[in-house]
C-alpha cells in the first residue's frame, strides 16, 4: 500500500497542499470544518508527516549523538536513561556509540555523527583521551556539544558534572571520622579528569585531618579499571604494607568488588581487619558479602540534565541566539553500608 502524502490528502480533499498542512497543524487562518475534514481524512487514510521531509524544511534532524566510554558501566546505563527519558519528551531520536575507552574511535565517531547531520552531541570522553582536537571541530561547526562525567577542562563548551573531589574528600573524611588512619586509594588512569580529583580529594582529606600522605598507599589501576584491577592491587597492597593498612577507597565500585573479591578468598575480613569504600554506587554494592560502601552520583540526573541542557543550545542556534555555556554540578551522596 502506498505512503499517504500531503499531496494526497490534498488532492482527495481538492485543496491546496498549503491549507492541508495548516489545517493538520491547527493554524487560526483555517476555519473548524476544513480542519475537521482534513483531520478526519487523515486519521482515517492513517497517515504521518515525513519526518525527513520536516527536518529538511526546518534545517534540523531531529537527532542528537551520544558517546560514552563504556555501555554495560552501571553508571553509564543510567545516564542513557535520563538522555533518552529527556529525548523522548522532544520526539528526538539518539545515536548511542560505544568508544570503548579508545581515543581513535571516539575521534572516528564524532565524525560519522557531524556527517549524519546531527543537531547537537554529547560526549564523556575515553580514558585515552589527551588531545582535543575532534571536540574543538564539532564546535567549529556550530554543532551545540556538552561534555559529561569525563570532560576536559580546557575546552569552552557545557560540562554537567560532579565534584569528584568533593565527594572522594567526604568519602575519605567519612573513614577518618570512623577512626581509620591509614587508609589506601586504587585511582584510576593519570589522564582522566574524575581519576585526578578523586585522588586530589583524597589526599586533602588526608591532609586536612592531620594525617600525613604516603604515595606508597596509591595504586594506579591503569588497564581498564575493572573487576580485575582491584583482585590485583589489593594482591599488591597486603603484600606490601600487611597489616599497616586499615581501610581502602576506590575510585569505581568494579574496582572495590575485585579488591573485596580478594580480600574474602584470603580471608581478610572487611571491615574487621581492612574497611572499604568504592565509588558509583553500582547495583552489586548492595549485594556483595559484606556490602559495600559506595558514592552515588545521580546518575539518570546527570543524563536529563545533559540533555537539558542541549535542547537548550539548539533551540538558541535554531534562534540565532548566541551559546550560553553552562557547567551544572550534581549532588553526589554518601551510601554507607556494611563494608565500613
Amino acid at each position: 500500500m502506498a505512503k499517504v502524502t500531503l499531496k494526497g490528502l490534498a488532492k482527495t480533499l481538492n485543496l491546496s497542499t498549503s491549507t492541508v498542512s495548516k489545517a493538520l497543524k491547527d493554524y487560526p487562518d483555517i476555519n473548524a470544518e476544513t480542519k475537521q475534514k482534513v483531520k478526519e481524512l487523515a486519521e482515517r487514510l492513517n497517515y504521518t508527516p515525513n519526518s525527513f521531509a520536516v527536518s529538511l524544511r526546518m534545517k534540523e534532524s531531529k537527532t542528537i549523538g551520544v558517546i560514552i566510554p563504556t555501555m554495560v558501566h552501571y553508571f553509564f546505563s543510567n545516564v542513557i536513561d535520563g538522555i533518552l527519558k529527556e529525548a523522548e519528551k522532544r520526539n528526538y531520536m539518539v545515536i548511542l556509540m560505544q568508544s570503548n575507552e579508545d581515543y581513535d574511535l571516539e575521534k572516528k565517531q564524532v565524525d560519522l555523527l557531524l556527517n549524519k547531520g546531527v543537531d547537537g552531541i554529547l560526549i564523556s570522553l575515553s580514558n585515552k583521551t589527551r588531545d582535543f582536537n575532534h571536540l574543538k571541530k564539532i564546535i567549529e561547526s556550530n554543532i551545540p556539544l556538552v561534555l559529561f562525567d569525563k570532560i576536559a577542562k580546557t575546552i569552552n563548551c557545557s560540562k554537567v558534572l560532579i565534584d569528584d573531589r568533593k565527594a572522594a574528600y567526604d568519602a575519605v573524611s567519612f573513614l577518618i571520622n570512623k577512626g581509620y588512619k591509614r587508609i589506601a586509594h586504587f585511582r584510576g588512569d593519570l589522564n582522566p579528569q574524575n581519576s585526578i580529583d578523586r585522588f586530589l580529594g583524597y589526599k586533602k582529606a588526608l591532609l586536612d585531618h592531620n594525617i600525613d600522605f604516603d604515595p606508597s598507599l596509591v595504586y594506579i589501576c591503569n588497564n581498564n579499571s575493572d573487576f580485575s584491577d582491584g583482585y590485583e592491587n589489593a594482591r599488591k597492597l597486603i603484600q606490601d604494607h600487611g597489616n599497616g593498612v586499615d581501610a581502602l577507597f576506590t575510585v569505581n565500585d568494579l574496582i572495590a568488588i575485585g579488591a573485596l573479591s580478594y580480600f574474602n578468598e584470603n580471608k581478610i575480613k572487611v571491615p574487621e581487619r581492612i574497611a572499604l569504600f568504592g565509588f558509583s554506587n553500582w547495583f552489586m554494592t548492595k549485594i556483595t558479602t559484606p556490602s559495600l560502601s559506595s558514592i552515588d552520583q545521580n546518575a539518570f540526573k546527570m543524563g536529563v540534565e545533559s540533555t537539558k541542557v542541549l535542547f537548550d543550545e539548539i533551540d538558541s542556534i535554531h534562534k540565532g541566539k548566541k551559546i550560553e555555556f553552562k557547567k551544572i554540578i550534581i549532588d553526589t551522596e554518601l551510601i554507607i553500608r556494611n563494608s565500613c
